[in-house]
């Protein structure tokens, strides 16, 4: 990266940056110079959606020995005791760096809390400093075939046998399952009760390899392998594997799904390719007033996206729940993250652009992840419901 192109991208990430954050910008300085070291060294390379696309173990490695990687996890837990805020700091760094973050994102964002809240002494003592370490890594069984968007509609089922349980049944779209140690596994485990659908669910996790489970990969158009078709054939889980309490299951996932939706890969999946943009604009010796109004327009909106998510980050920090704020930024960030793509596309024809200066393979990679935005987490059909719901209104 040139002088020129450093300047501009330290110029564009700055707006991520309030006045009032003084109390971490040491650690975002810290986080920063680790980004150039790595850039410089080659292991940084932009790509969009560098949470889904981005899998490298060593990489995460080297964050959780930085006490990156569960950094709200306790001390006691092999953690470092850290805030929800000093979380989001790094976490925003390295996205919009477009770091190779995938191998524990999910397991940073979803399971350490679910641990957390809900997890035995056992189990947070068995999984927590693995994973606060970078070496441990989870995939989530949520979705399945034929229920679309409708988690209510679980038909994977939990039959209780000594010791233990038995799962049968398909999760579906389950990313990093491949290369996942474990899987959270939400199952039905009793009968639905009378007009409430979301009785009788329980969460379970499943340790990998499983004997019964089978793991088969989703391409995208692309061939790239992050999504699994995972099949449960009488799979054998320990009671001390279950993951809060029988029956609670429904509650528990709907907390996560606050954790899941709230965090800025929902608006910054594609601000690589933004950067880029702008990094080569400044090698132009003018700006039409057109391009001037899109960047601008932008700049802005990342801006507000990055307040409504700091702001669920710091009450998330106060010990709530903030399902509903966690919707309204999930389905407004993923939409986003379409809209720049194509504002991009009126600006610039991208096929002059040579493969060697990578705008334009960040943009292909933009175009083609790009479906998968406003789906996972929930499509925005869904977090529409949540949010009327909220408002009595549904």
């Amino acid at each position: 990266m040139s002088e020129r192109r450093s300047v501009a991208t330290e110029k564009l990430t700055s707006l991520l940056v309030n006045p009032w954050e003084a109390q971490y910008r040491s650690l975002r300085a810290e986080v920063r110079d680790f980004i150039d070291a790595e850039t410089l060294a080659g292991n940084i390379v932009r790509r969009c959606d560098a949470w889904l696309s981005g899998w490298d173990e060593e990489f995460s490695r080297k964050l959780g020995r930085r006490g990156w990687i569960g950094i709200t996890i306790p001390v006691e837990f092999g953690g470092h005791g850290r805030s929800a805020l000093e979380r989001y700091v790094v976490t925003e760094e390295l996205l919009a760096a477009g770091a190779p973050v995938a191998a524990h994102w999910i397991t940073d964002r979803q399971v350490v809390p679910s641990l957390l809240r809900y997890g035995t002494e056992f189990q947070k003592r068995r999984f927590l400093p693995i994973i606060a370490k970078g070496d441990c890594y989870f995939a989530i069984g949520l979705s399945e075939p034929d229920a679309g968007s409708d988690l209510a509609a679980v038909q994977t089922r939990a039959q209780r046998v000594h010791g233990g349980w038995l799962l049968t049944g398909t999760k579906l779209w389950t990313s990093g399952a491949h290369r996942a140690h474990a899987l959270t596994v939400l199952a039905r485990s009793g009968r639905r009760g009378e007009g409430n659908r979301h009785a009788g669910l329980t969460q379970f996790i499943v340790e990998i390899p499983s004997e019964g489970l089978s793991i088969r990969p989703i391409r995208l158009l692309t061939g790239e392998h992050h999504f699994n078709e995972v099949v449960f054939e009488d799979v054998f889980v320990r009671d001390e594997l279950v993951l809060g309490g029988i029956g609670d299951g429904w509650a528990q996932v709907t907390s996560e799904l606050a954790f899941e939706r709230s965090g800025p890969e929902r608006w910054l999946s594609t601000f690589p390719l933004f950067a880029s943009l702008i990094d080569h604009l400044q090698d132009e010796p003018t700006c039409n007033s057109d391009v001037k109004q899109v960047t601008g327009v932008l700049a802005t909106r990342i801006w507000v996206f990055r307040q409504m998510s700091m702001s669920i980050a710091a009450a998330i920090e106060r010990g709530e729940v903030p399902n509903v704020p966690s919707a309204v930024v999930k389905d407004a960030g993923t939409r986003f993250e379409g809209e720049l793509i194509e504002m991009i596309r009126q600006l610039r024809d991208f096929e002059s652009y040579s493969d060697d200066d990578g705008i334009r393979s960040l943009f292909e990679s933009a175009v083609t992840h790009s479906p998968g935005y406003t789906l996972r987490g929930g499509t925005n059909e869904v977090l529409r419901g949540v949010v009327a719901r909220a408002l009595g209104v549904s």
